[in-house]
């Protein structure tokens, strides 16, 4: 049985009628950039995020450096965040001329940890990047707490309670493998403050309100019609994705995946983006795994801290310990809101036979 780390094509399938109509549809429309679909989703977005605005842009990545430009961070200030993530949070900020200062992670949540956060902030310091890891909060109520304005790296979190109410801003990808997802690339920022999320609004589109006057150095970046059209049919289905992705998470604790290997945290608001666990046999895991067919996955193994583009902030090895030790330890195995329970059996054996567990019907 071939298991793959995530199937998109099993949850867009069903849809695919109405995908096919939706394209015909912007087709006959005729009207492919900043069309009715793209309007209608930001509002859409942003009443489902229980945010004020919300603005459709081209990729997470840009979504990042948008929000850090429209509150005009860039040389010689300081911007705190994990290095535990995706480069993209830390791209972001050196893109920008600012610093990226990694604080550690807490060693359950692989979150950003709030005290190592506190530890990090300067004089210099305009903001604390939290990313909601894997589609589990950051620790919000705490970071809130600490006198620093909060940007939300919330790629892996759409629609995960509590996210986009403490930040003054929100990014999210819509990378074909994410909770809610598009058929290529999109993103989109909100936030509930109206000045800021007009500077923004204005500087993806050139820096312009009318393509006649140019108030900044903008930039091109807009979500895409036909991307818009699909993403609005996907969010009608958006929560019952979401608890099908919690279902199946519940699962392989009832399977006793958990008496293998360390899985990750369940929380009432995690949404499981990717079912990340945790073994010191990790390698031996994985290639167990890779031998039966069934997809697996590593992530962050060099930390954003410990690659080559950073070195010219000067951090050593060993000055991130949780970061590092979740580094070597991290995979993941295959989770979607659709996958079987036969498949998720399968898994649970396979690492239990590469653990050196004998199974219960050979016992």
């Amino acid at each position: 049985m071939t298991i793959p780390l995530v199937d998109v094509h099993s949850q867009y399938e069903p849809l695919i009628p109405e995908l096919e109509a939706r394209f015909r549809e912007v087709l006959d429309g005729g009207q492919f950039i900043r069309g009715p679909h793209f309007y209608a989703f930001q509002e859409e977005a942003a009443a489902y995020l229980g945010a004020k605005q919300a603005i459709g842009v081209a990729n997470g990545t840009d979504a990042l450096v948008l929000v850090l430009d429209a509150m005009e961070i860039g040389p010689g200030d300081e911007v705190i965040c994990p290095a535990f993530t995706f480069y993209a949070t830390a791209e972001s900020i050196a893109r920008r001329g600012a610093t990226p200062v990694f604080a550690d992670v807490d060693p359950v949540t692989l979150n950003i940890d709030p005290d190592a956060a506190a530890a990090k902030i300067s004089s210099r310091t305009r903001a604390i990047m939290p990313v909601h890891l894997f589609g589990r909060p950051a620790a919000l109520d705490e970071l809130s707490q600490l006198g620093v304005p909060l940007i939300e790296d919330a790629a892996q979190a759409f629609g995960a309670p509590g996210v986009a109410q403490h930040g003054v801003f929100s990014t999210y990808s819509f990378f074909p493998t994410k909770n809610l997802f598009c058929l290529g690339d999109g993103g989109l920022v909100v936030s509930n403050d109206e000045d800021l999320a007009d500077r923004l609004r204005v500087l993806a589109f050139h820096g312009s309100r009318d393509k006649v006057d140019f108030d900044f150095v903008g930039y091109n970046s807009r979500l895409d019609e036909l991307q818009a059209s699909f993403l609005r049919l996907f969010l009608t289905h958006l929560d019952e994705w979401n608890r099908g992705r919690r279902e199946a998470a519940a699962r392989y604790a009832e399977l006793g995946l958990g008496d293998l290997v360390d899985l990750p945290l369940d929380e009432d608001g995690h949404i499981y983006h990717l079912f990340v666990c945790r073994s010191s046999a990790r390698d031996r895991i994985r290639e167990a795994l890779v031998e039966a067919g069934i997809g697996t996955a590593t992530y962050y193994v060099t930390p954003l801290h410990l690659q080559p583009a950073m070195r010219f902030l000067g951090n050593e090895p060993g000055s991130l310990p949780e970061t590092e030790r979740a580094a070597k330890e991290n995979f993941s195995v295959p989770l979607w809101p659709t996958i079987s329970v036969e498949q998720q059996e399968r898994v649970v054996d396979v690492v239990r036979s590469a653990v050196g567990v004998v199974t219960r019907a050979g016992a």
